[in-house]
């Protein structure tokens, strides 16, 4: 296997301002995936009041984000309930969403998304975004998106714009 250089091969966007609180619904900043191999939405959620908070990942045609709606597809997910008591990720059954368990605990989801299924979804879709619907006051998210590229260089080109 070659060697993954994560700067040169992904770029690491920061998809949502700072840690958000889930008492009102988060909409994580869209991305392009153009220039896109695979994409994958990690999301982190600290849960101080428990809560079954639902993770929506979504599609649209441009950042803006134009035409916004959730995935129709079934795409690979993958959980860590508690972080605090495991740094393991187990995998989930495919699914267009996630719902974690209503406890409290810091939270790991990750999300893998293929370029190919979004635009198969609608032949205009290229980009992609994340809902985290409402939760309980004082329940937190923040996320990242990492986007493997086309074409591994020392400067990938942007994703937040079009």
């Amino acid at each position: 296997m070659a060697n993954l250089f994560l700067p040169e091969h992904c770029k690491i966007i920061d998809a949502v301002p700072g840690i958000s609180d889930t008492f009102a619904q988060v909409t994580f900043d869209y991305v392009s995936l153009k220039n896109c191999q695979m994409a994958w939405i990690v999301v982190l959620l600290t849960q101080t009041a428990g809560h079954q908070t639902l993770i929506e990942p979504q599609v649209a045609t441009a950042v803006a984000p134009v035409g916004s709606t959730a995935i129709t597809f079934a795409t690979d997910i993958w959980a860590n309930e508690d972080t605090t008591a495991s740094d393991t990720l187990v995998k989930q059954t495919n699914a267009v969403q996630y719902e974690v368990l209503g406890d409290i605990a810091r939270k790991m989801v990750v999300f893998r998304i293929d370029p190919s299924d979004v635009v198969a979804q609608g032949s205009t879709y290229d980009c992609i975004g994340c809902i985290i619907e409402s939760s309980k006051q004082l329940n937190y998210v923040a996320g990242v998106y990492v986007l493997q590229s086309r074409y591994p260089q020392d400067t990938p080109p942007a994703a937040t714009i079009d």
